[in-house]
């Protein structure tokens, strides 16, 4: 499944590029993520619940940051297996400033097999996009956040 989209975050461009390197920060703004280990260089260990329809389950999988070039872009991998499934992501993440902060356009693939496939894909897509926008809402709480105590 293609995933590909935008979303604007309130920051200048090299600070949102330093929060979305930001393994602590990921690991709150990540949903159903349960925490980030450090296991190398820009590659982390991930626990995480994921629920889709009436599937939920734990998933174990690892993250990891590639083809940085500070602060434009970068993509990120992210593959997980859990006793209902699992996903597989590929993504390129593209910083741009614009007025009022900087904008994240994404592209990139994402793949789902074992039970959850069999949800069907409209589903997927939907829960795909809601769990972006809740990361990128969640990455602009915590940037600010760390903001308000510096």
């Amino acid at each position: 499944m293609k995933i590909s989209g935008s979303y604007t975050l309130p920051l200048p461009i090299e600070r949102a590029y330093a929060v979305m390197q930001d393994p602590a920060v990921l690991g709150r703004a990540i949903p159903g993520c349960e925490g980030l280990e450090k296991t190398g260089p820009d590659e982390y260990r991930m626990k995480m619940k994921m629920a889709l329809a009436s599937l939920s389950g734990a998933f174990e999988g690892k993250v990891r940051i590639t083809d940085q070039a500070p602060p434009s872009s970068f993509r990120l991998v992210v593959e997980g297996t859990g006793r209902v499934g699992f996903v597989k992501g590929d993504g390129l993440l593209k910083l741009a400033t614009v007025d009022g902060g900087t904008e994240v356009s994404y592209e990139g693939d994402a793949q789902v097999g074992g039970t959850m496939a069999a949800v069907g894909q409209r589903l997927i897509d939907g829960t795909a996009k809601m769990m972006i926008k809740k990361f990128f809402d969640r990455l602009a709480q915590e940037a600010n956040a760390q903001d308000a105590t510096e």
